[in-house]
C-alpha cells in the first residue's frame, strides 16, 4: 500500500509541537500513524517526527489533556 503523507503538514506541525515544547493527543497519533508508512515519509521527516518523540521520552515535551494549545 502506497501512502502519500503531506509533508508540509508534518514540518508545520512538528515545528509548532517544539516551538510550544507539548503535543496534543491526536497530533502524537497522527505522527505514530505516519511513522507506521515509512516508506512515504521523507528522511528528514522521519529525523523530525523521531525528535519529537524523543522529546516525549525524556520528559521535553508535554502531552496536553485537552487539544487545546
Amino acid at each position: 500500500m502506497n501512502v502519500t503523507l503531506p509533508q508540509t503538514h508534518i514540518e508545520d506541525l512538528v515545528t509548532k509541537v517544539l516551538i510550544n515544547r507539548c503535543i496534543t493527543p491526536s497530533d502524537q497519533q497522527f505522527l505514530k500513524c505516519a511513522l507506521l508508512y515509512k516508506d512515504s515519509l521523507k528522511e528528514h521527516e522521519r529525523i523530525l517526527i523521531e525528535r519529537v518523540f524523543y522529546g516525549i521520552r525524556h520528559g521535553l515535551l508535554e502531552i496536553l489533556e485537552s487539544t487545546s494549545v
